[in-house]
Parts: C-alpha cells; structure tokens; sequence
C-alpha cells in the first residue's frame, strides 16, 4: 500500500474543558482568597498604605457609569472584532455557561473586590500612583485573563480596562470608583452573555 494513498486523518480539535458550576464558583472563591491574602500581606510586609475605601456618592456615581460604559463597549466590540470575540466566547462560556443567574452576583462582588483590593488598591499606591504604576498594574492585570496565546485580543482588552480602573482610582484617591466599575462590569458582561446565548438562533 502507497504511503500517499490515503490522506491523514486531521487530529480532532481540542474543546474547551467544561467545568461545573461548583467547581466555577469554588474557584472564583479561591482565586478571591489569594488576591486577598497577597494584599494583606503585601501591606503588612512592606509597611503599604493603601488606597482608602470611604462612601463617597460622586466617587460611587462615577463607578456606575464606567461599569456601564465598560459593559456596553466590551458588547459593541465583541460584535465588530472578530478575534476578540473568538476569545472572548471561549472565556465567557467556560466561565459562564455553568452558572445559574443569581451566581452572576457572586461572580460581580468576589472579583470585582479583591481585584480591585490587590491591583489599585495595593499594587498601584505600593508602585506610585503615577503613570508607570497605572501601566505595570494594568499589563499584570490583563495577563492574568489570558487563559493562552489564543486569548491575546481579550487581554488587551482587560489591560484597556485596568488602564481606566486605574486612572479613576488615581483621580479619585478612592477605591470605591473603581470597584463599582468592576462589579458592575462583571455582573453585566454575565446578563448580556446570558441573554444573548438564550435568544441566539
């Protein structure tokens, strides 16, 4: 039998890993944690005062509207760049698919705080608060969404969205801004995912 007689047989492509529910929610949980654990002890050992968390109604305003800006942008842009979208699809349904509506608050409050407490409230004063700050946090921030390579386009996008959470945290002097934004942001992206997978065709 000739060697070229038969085409090989393309290897089937790899599907994302489907996670459970539970095991989403007990790692949004951990990964929490450890982002709380980091900030504590960073500002324990190295003596940090970190960015202060107080109510301030025009602070918490300002945070409304990025979380919504942000929100709408990210559905605008995963609509028109298609590589973003590929991405983003793939984080969202490994992420999203499993989790019932109300485990979106869960997943809006537990990062959108300790995030926001490790990388502006933290790493960002630690470094600064000036503009080299503002980018190392920013870049660190949206390397840690990069699940692979594949997922370039979305960590640009994370890093654009850590550049304005951080930007308004130095403006503010305030981390409340900032983690309205994320919260909302996250809850948000969740619904409109949602929403979208439950009337797509």
């Amino acid at each position: 039998m000739s060697l070229f007689s038969q085409a090989p047989t393309p290897k089937p492509e790899k599907k994302n890993e489907v996670l459970s529910r539970s095991q989403v929610l007990i790692a949004i949980a951990v990964t929490a944690i450890i982002f709380l654990g980091i900030s504590k002890g960073w500002v324990y050992l190295a003596d940090i005062r970190m960015v202060p968390l107080y109510w301030q109604p025009e602070h918490g305003a300002i945070g409304v509207g990025i979380g919504f800006g942000v929100a709408l942008l990210s559905s605008l842009i995963y609509e028109l760049w298609e590589s973003y979208r590929i991405a983003a699809q793939e984080y969202l349904e490994m992420v999203l698919k499993p989790l019932e509506p109300i485990d979106l608050i869960w997943l809006g409050l537990l990062p959108g705080l300790s995030e926001e407490m490790l990388f502006r409230g933290v790493a960002l004063a630690a470094l600064g608060m000036n503009g080299l700050a503002l980018i190392i946090t920013s870049v660190v921030f949206g390397a840690l969404h990069m699940a692979s390579t594949k997922h370039l386009s979305y960590t640009v996008w994370a890093i654009a969205v850590g550049m304005m959470l951080g930007a308004v945290t130095i403006y503010t002097g305030n981390l409340l801004s900032a983690i309205v934004a994320h919260v909302l942001t996250n809850s948000l992206s969740g619904v409109i995912w949602k929403w979208k997978q439950s009337h797509a065709v």
